[in-house]
């Protein structure tokens, strides 16, 4: 699980992490957080994983990322990258 904080919510964050987890061919979701946080769970190679932590520290133009917590996770979804409602 990962949370980013800073400017990430109404800068296209989440459709932009998915472009790029298709493009890597991870699998997962990301999500808003009301508190202002986006969240992700990022599914797939050690590499592939680490380059979307390398491009969640950045995000797309209008966004400004102040923080990354990179949190383990024990559950594993299959499928596709997604955009889940908000929590």
């Amino acid at each position: 699980m990962t949370r980013i904080y800073g400017k990430v919510q109404g800068v296209n964050y989440r459709s932009s992490m998915q472009d790029e987890a298709f493009r890597i061919g991870l699998s997962g979701w990301v999500r808003n957080r009301r508190d202002g946080t986006v969240e992700a769970y990022l599914c797939g190679a050690p590499e592939a994983i680490e380059l979307m932590l390398d491009w969640a520290r950045i995000g797309p133009p209008l966004s400004r990322v102040e923080k990354i917590e990179v949190l383990d996770a024990s559950e594993y979804p299959a499928g596709d990258f997604e955009v889940l409602a908000d929590a």
